[in-house]
């Protein structure tokens, strides 16, 4: 499996930091088969399209995937929304110890879910234990309890019984360095390749 999410406990009263450990699989992005030839489709047919397992997608574009939730497969259409970049006064607030996140501060990633089809959760919802940060194309720290609270962000404990036909905002909260440029979003299903959705880092 590539991407778990793995806790490393850390003196944190408010958020436990948990290190991502994601494999940064970016490199491969068969982009050489988006070749310009005259038999492709015309670029706005491009654009509709959704890559059927992975790859890059353009803001609002939404992916599809499948997790099981309980013991079946819901399915899912997911969007990355924004990504909110807070500061170093952010980082102190959330761990006991800045000392160990410094030059760090926190990214807050909200993606939308949408249940598309399958039975309502019974229980809460793993759909977003696969989104995951990357800052200039590296990993961001996973804070583990910090989006809860974060604006426009839902209690991921609140939805059982969640059913098809609803959408909820879910977040993740990442420490990144502080002077990161270029973010992604990446969402993907078990054993799968992420999509990924692209963000300036503006704070």
């Amino acid at each position: 499996m590539l991407h778990k999410k793995t806790a490393l406990r850390f003196a944190a009263p408010v958020a436990v930091l948990a290190l991502a450990l994601t494999a940064c699989g970016g490199g491969d992005d068969e982009k050489s088969s988006s070749g310009k030839s005259k038999d492709k489709p015309a670029a706005a047919d491009k654009a509709k399209a959704k890559p059927e397992s992975g790859g890059e997608l353009g803001t609002g574009e939404s992916a599809t995937g499948k997790v099981k939730e309980g013991d079946a497969p819901v399915t899912y259409e997911i969007t990355a929304q924004k990504v909110d970049v807070g500061t170093e006064a952010d980082t102190k607030k959330l761990v006991g110890d800045p000392k160990k996140a410094k030059g760090l501060v926190p990214a807050v990633a909200h993606v939308k879910f949408t249940h598309k089809s399958g039975a309502a959760l019974k229980e809460t919802p793993d759909a977003n234990d696969e989104t995951r940060i990357l800052a200039d194309g590296r990993p961001g720290t996973l804070l583990i309890g910090a989006s809860e609270d974060a604006p426009g962000c839902e209690d991921a404990y609140s939805l059982k019984g969640w059913k098809q036909g609803e959408s909820h905002v879910l977040c993740e909260t990442y420490l990144i360095p502080k002077d990161a440029k270029d973010l992604e979003v990446q969402w993907s299903e078990e054993d799968g390749e992420p999509f990924i959705w692209k963000f300036a880092a503006t704070k």
